[in-house]
């Protein structure tokens, strides 16, 4: 694929989403080797605060999972401008990344004006994620159109 002035506004957007979901993943596998302070940073659920204190499975195998769902939400992206080879069940994962994304960025909108004021981690977070959620609606809907033309 050529990279040009000329990439449509929806390929572009898939790509900003896929290296943010490829970055999210990476920063997920550092808290492995960052800690227990890097897996509170990253508002991990306290069970995996505490399994990274004690030293058990639960914190890397959990990590190591969800990175690897982001991974995935990369490889969907790229395969979809392509930038990678087409991947299987292509159109249904970007309508449920984008789903999945979207609500993420909304579901935390109650815990913005909390009793305890203003979480500026979740705020960034649930942006970010509405952000490639939307991105991953645009390549939904282009993937669509695309499929259409093609009958």
């Amino acid at each position: 694929m050529e990279f040009e002035s000329s990439m449509r506004v929806e390929s572009r957007l898939l790509i900003s989403a896929g290296v943010i979901t490829s970055a999210s993943a990476i920063w997920h596998l550092l808290c492995i080797f960052g800690g227990p302070s890097w897996f509170a940073f990253a508002r991990a659920p306290q069970q995996v605060i505490e399994s990274a204190q004690q030293g058990t499975m639960l914190a890397p195998i959990s990590t190591v999972f969800v990175a690897s769902l982001m991974f995935a939400c990369t490889v969907f992206s790229f395969s979809a401008v392509g930038i990678i080879r087409k991947v299987p069940l292509l159109k249904s994962a970007l309508i449920t990344i984008a789903s999945l994304c979207i609500l993420r960025g909304l579901i935390a909108i109650p815990a913005f004006a909390t009793s305890t004021g203003l979480d500026i981690w979740q705020i960034i977070a649930s942006t970010v994620w509405f952000y490639v959620g939307i991105c991953f609606l645009a390549g939904s809907i282009e993937q669509y159109k695309l499929g259409k033309s093609a009958i």
